[in-house]
């Protein structure tokens, strides 16, 4: 199942309370809203996607808790970026600096902040062409560094801002996060669907 667009107008208009009160009278479901203020529900997630969010943001958290350099989120947590849309990445991870030149009130609402990594987990339900695209969105709100991970093909497609995307095959590695996120190495092949 893919997800579903709401079509009205009366939707497409609310502000960001509204829609952050519109999320939370709805707080069941998982919604996203993109810069034209298309608003998507998602299934939930299978349970081996659900497992492998899961270690994913085990192994993102740990190195946070390590290094102390930032802050992580997981994929229940919505970012409204500059361009006006309301996304939730699978894992992200935003500066410890950036995090806390917010007010306290917006990190309780959808922070209006894009997190500097985000990683997006492809569950079998996701279109690649559509998760490709939520990937080029990231980077153009202000990600650092995005990965789009696909357990189903052991392949991960990495996004970096003025680069081409860059494809790699195989879970029988590690994927380093380079100097953004010093240290972190995932551990890919935990993430392979059994």
């Amino acid at each position: 199942m893919t997800a579903i667009k709401l079509k009205s107008p009366v939707l497409e208009r609310l502000n960001d309370e509204e829609f952050y009160q519109f999320c939370m009278d709805n707080r069941d479901l998982r919604i996203e809203r993109d810069a034209n203020h298309q608003i998507s529900l998602m299934p939930p997630t299978n349970s081996e996607t659900g497992k492998s969010n899961n270690e994913l943001s085990r192994q993102l958290a740990n190195w946070n808790v390590d290094t102390e350099l930032g802050e992580t989120f997981d994929s229940s947590s919505g970012f409204t970026l500059s361009t006006g849309a309301m996304l939730s990445p699978d894992a992200s991870w935003i500066a410890k600096e950036s995090w806390n030149a917010l007010s306290p009130d917006d990190r309780r609402g959808f922070a209006r902040i894009c997190p500097d990594f985000v990683v997006e987990l492809l569950s079998p339900t996701d279109r690649l062409p559509d998760t490709m695209r939520k990937m080029e969105h990231w980077l153009e709100a202000g990600a650092k560094l995005g990965w789009l991970i696909a357990p189903g093909t052991e392949s991960v497609y990495i996004f970096e801002p003025g680069q081409p995307v860059r494809p790699i095959v195989g879970f029988d590695q590690e994927l380093v996060a380079g100097p953004l996120l010093p240290g972190f190495a995932l551990e890919l092949r935990r993430l392979r669907a059994t």
